[in-house]
């Protein structure tokens, strides 16, 4: 069983930056792929970046590409997103989440944060 709780959201100009953490608990944590994903309003929930289970592979959607970096501290069980250039489209509940390996379903993923809210004003 894995819990994870994610932070770090709140209201940032277009333009600013943001990161957002997720703490996971249980000591298998280094086993898992963790992503995460993001729900606007009236809207499915959508990939956003995904990391395997060491750091050495990323996976981005097309949309964050170049704008954010998803990193994650093993020894801290710790997944982070770093979100630079934000746009006002970029606003949505972020997800963070836990699967057996990379993957852009929801499907995918086994465990699930409660989600942090990001506004980008115009």
């Amino acid at each position: 069983q894995v819990q994870l709780v994610e932070s770090g959201g709140g209201l940032v100009q277009a333009g600013g930056s943001l990161r957002l953490s997720c703490a996971a608990s249980g000591r298998t944590f280094s086993s898992y792929a963790m992503g995460w994903f993001r729900q606007a309003p009236g809207k499915e929930r959508e990939f956003v970046a995904a990391i395997n289970w060491s750091g050495g592979i990323t996976y981005y959607a097309d949309s964050v590409k170049g704008r954010f970096t998803i990193s994650r501290d093993n020894a801290k069980n710790t997944v982070y997103l770093q979100m630079n250039s934000l746009k006002p489209e970029d606003t949505a509940v972020y997800y963070c989440n836990a699967g057996p390996g990379i993957a852009t379903m929801t499907a995918d993923y086994d465990y699930w944060g409660q989600g942090t809210q990001v506004t980008v004003s115009s």
